[in-house]
């Protein structure tokens, strides 16, 4: 199998910026993502790879005011996805309480929840700030039989977690195809039920809910754009964790979150990034 190796350059290279370029990119073909100096490494089989459609998608990048180049070259023949899974992708731990991990990993230690994935893909692995801390605040909270939204499910290990510690019904709503395709395969692979996947964007949530419980781990401007949809499926009570966002980014989402009535109740923090909890009054 043959594949590009291109290298995208971006200004600014934060890791929000990787991380969203990563799933624009997935959105167009490619299949797996490393970070290198000044931006991201990516992989995309030749036969399907379309130009047009990658200069389209950085033209049309979400994130005001960035800047992206792109070099490429062919690559070595090899699957680059699963070099990436072998190489890459290491198990994550968290006390011993949950480990997350490929179906290749050995030696896994021993924790309450274990959690098995096909990741294929850089994000939604566990490795990222934001969803560690939602993990950390999902083993703090009690989920017995409560119904749970999760909003840019990625690889839907949280709503797996989540299921995992007894909430349901869980949904889990993405936009992107292969985000869907993914999530099904892991909730497959961990034998959990009663998580309904589909694709989509916060226009989806009209007839859902309420829920009990919401998980965003997006970014910032998603969270504003969508905070009336998700004040919309939450009745009073109904937590929200709010993740993918920056310390400095904190009052600016209380702010709006008070304008739906969702109350401020904590947050957690890991180098400058945070997850906050709010509730409906």
């Amino acid at each position: 199998m043959k594949y590009f190796e291109f290298t995208f350059r971006t200004h600014p290279c934060t890791e929000i910026v990787t991380d969203v370029l990563a799933a624009v990119l997935g959105e167009v073909g490619f299949e797996s993502f490393v970070e290198c100096e000044g931006g991201l490494t990516a992989y995309i089989q030749q036969t399907i790879c379309d130009e047009n459609a990658i200069k389209i998608a950085i033209t049309e990048f979400p994130l005001p005011d960035t800047d992206i180049t792109y070099t490429y070259t062919e690559a070595e023949d090899k699957d680059w996805n699963e070099e990436w899974e072998k190489n890459f992708f290491q198990p994550i731990i968290i006390g011993n309480r949950c480990v997350i991990h490929s179906t290749f990993h050995q030696d896994i230690p021993k924790a309450e929840y274990d959690i098995v994935i096909n990741p294929q893909m850089a994000f939604g692995t566990g490795h990222h700030e934001t969803t560690s801390l939602i993990i950390e605040e999902l083993l703090d909270s009690e989920l017995k039989d409560k119904s749970l939204l999760d909003m840019g499910c990625g690889t839907s290990i949280l709503a797996i977690l989540a299921r995992m510690r007894g909430a349901r019904p869980c949904t889990a709503i993405d936009i992107d195809e292969w985000c869907v395709r993914n999530s099904i395969e892991n909730i497959e692979l961990n034998h959990v039920d009663d998580i309904a996947v589909s694709q989509g964007d916060a226009s989806s949530l009209a007839g859902k809910g309420p829920f009990d419980v919401i998980i965003a781990n997006i970014n910032r401007n998603i969270h504003l754009d969508n905070m009336q949809a998700y004040a919309s499926v939450m009745h009073p009570g109904s937590t929200i964790y709010m993740s993918g966002f920056y310390t400095q980014d904190l009052p600016i989402l209380q702010e709006c979150a008070a304008q739906y009535g969702l109350h401020y109740k904590k947050h957690l923090e890991k180098n400058n990034w945070v997850a906050a909890r709010f509730e409906k009054k």
